[in-house]
């Protein structure tokens, strides 16, 4: 687990001179902030298996994922497992294809995690795009979660809808103009209150 992102507190006190509601969510949740695993790998097949579903199921999955790879979650051992093995940990036939894609696209070095760094947000969820199974919220999370970058907003992301929703007193879905105008408010930090939005519905914190 890494420490934390350096540009959070900075991030912190501009969101909190920027928007009431946000400041008050920095407040509340000041014991915790965003970690990340410095593992495309396993963030991607995390990212993967976290599609559509609830955090909870996710987690769920996750755990029984990880016990079938025996604590060992690498392209070798993914490509050593059988369809079936992977489909038994509760995920559903695309998941799995993506996921072996994943493993032997690492293994035959067609995937260049290296190069993402110097890629700006957009150039990157493009090259993320182009993995089976990963769209724009799968890229999103990973720029999010295993990069740090700092200006994240992923608008497809259910759960950030209903927290904006929640906590600005909106209609779900929220007017796509809102959305917009908070990204606006929130940038050059927006994956900080995307983080702090997120936590305000789930007591644990999210993590790719």
């Amino acid at each position: 687990m890494s420490k934390t992102p350096l540009y959070w507190n900075k991030a912190k006190k501009y969101l909190s001179t920027k928007d009431k509601v946000m400041k008050k969510l920095i407040e509340k949740y000041s014991d915790a902030s965003l970690t990340t695993r410095k593992n495309i790998f396993l963030s991607l097949c995390n990212s993967i298996i976290g599609q559509q579903i609830s955090v909870a199921a996710a987690n769920s999955v996750f755990l029984k994922f990880k016990k079938k790879c025996k604590n060992k979650i690498t392209p070798s051992t993914i490509n050593s497992l059988t369809f079936s093995q992977l489909k038994s940990c509760g995920l559903s036939r695309q998941k799995v294809k993506g996921i072996k894609s994943l493993a032997k696209k690492m293994i035959k070095k067609e995937f260049k995690p290296h190069l993402i760094k110097h890629m700006s947000d957009e150039q990157a969820i493009e090259y993320l795009s182009e993995l089976r199974q990963i769209g724009r919220w799968s890229a999103e999370m990973i720029l999010l979660f295993t990069y740090n970058r700092s200006n994240i907003w992923p608008v497809q992301d259910i759960g950030l809808l209903r927290a904006i929703s929640n906590n600005y007193g909106k209609k779900y879905f929220p007017p796509n103009s809102f959305v917009k105008k908070l990204q606006k408010k929130f940038t050059p930090y927006c994956s900080v209150a995307t983080w702090y939005l997120w936590r305000s519905i789930d007591d644990d914190p999210i993590q790719y």
